[in-house]
């Protein structure tokens, strides 16, 4: 596939009185990564139902792989796989069982749906647990098993809704190092996520979407570049952040808020320089204190990670 895979055009959905997406244009090219961020309330759910053929908008043009959702949703449906937050499998099955399982529901055969699953097996790094019930698997893997069931039949275009939510450190890059394998092999995947280093790690561009509007598109550094050259941070003398500036990174404005913290008379505290992070520009971007986490739970339990 070339050019867009993914592609909105003046997409407008309502709920009543309340405007839920207002207006997006959006472009996702084939076989890249594209993240999509956003406080609750957003709009990002409906956009990904609308996008997955489950909701239609009330105004604007969708295309995906080609393939218009107005008159021609079934291709759409073929085109796609989308992975939830929560692992879609049957826990009383082996994985093996949910693989084969799911390959004879998209239409292989049975000796097909056989060396399907082994492939799958093999990539997720599944093998010693294959015949194991899926019950008794950790989240790690029972996650792996949910993105290698949504590969059976090999779609050119994946939606990801936080697919590493709950997830510990070995298990998310195992995750991670999947998805860029899955770009690298020409699929598109749109994600959505509530830790912004992974949109950082992963993405290589990133829409910002606040009250149905995308506020701001572009890759992790222009985003970043947005807030400024550097961000100026207080921290008191237990190491806790008391207050971050940015500025633009010119000696008078770094000068100029190192006085503006120092006013503040915290006692024992530390002044550092630091250069902005994407957190920094989703707060800047979007005007509210989000609780979007930089890293995952596993790794930094001081934030609450909200969906």
């Amino acid at each position: 596939m070339t050019g867009p895979a993914i592609e909105l055009t003046g997409v407008r959905k309502s709920y009543g009185t309340q405007t839920v997406l207002d207006g997006i244009d959006l472009r996702v090219e084939a076989g890249s990564v594209f993240a999509l961020l956003g406080p609750n309330g957003a709009g990002k759910t409906t956009l990904i139902t609308i996008l997955s053929t489950l909701v239609r908008p009330d105004e604007g043009t969708v295309t995906v792989a080609g393939h218009d959702l107005a008159t021609d949703p079934d291709g759409i449906r073929r085109a796609i796989s989308v992975t939830g937050q929560a692992a879609a499998v049957d826990g009383v099955l082996t994985g093996e069982e949910n693989l084969r399982m799911m390959a004879r529901l998209v239409g292989f055969s049975s000796t097909e749906a056989r060396g399907r699953a082994a492939e799958l097996i093999e990539r997720f790094d599944l093998g010693s647990a294959a015949r194991k019930r899926v019950a008794a698997y950790s989240g790690g893997m029972r996650r792996r098993l949910d993105l290698a069931l949504s590969l059976v039949a090999t779609p050119p275009v994946i939606f990801l809704d936080e697919p590493t939510t709950g997830l510990d450190t070995r298990s998310r890059q195992t995750l991670w190092d999947i998805i860029h394998d899955l770009a690298r092999r020409g699929t598109t995947i749109l994600l959505t996520t509530q830790y912004l280093e992974e949109a950082d790690q992963l993405a290589d561009r990133i829409a910002v979407l606040d009250h149905g509007v995308i506020v701001a598109e572009g890759t992790a550094d222009e985003l970043k570049a947005r807030v400024g050259g550097e961000v100026v941070e207080l921290r008191d003398a237990g190491g806790d952040i008391v207050r971050q500036l940015p500025t633009d990174g010119t000696i008078e404005a770094l000068r100029f808020a190192i006085d503006e913290l120092d006013a503040l008379g915290v006692t024992g505290g530390s002044i550092g320089i630091r250069t902005p992070s994407l957190d920094d520009a989703f707060l800047a971007l979007t005007g509210q204190n989000s609780n979007h986490s930089t890293s995952h739970p596993t790794t930094d339990t001081s934030k609450e990670a909200v969906r």
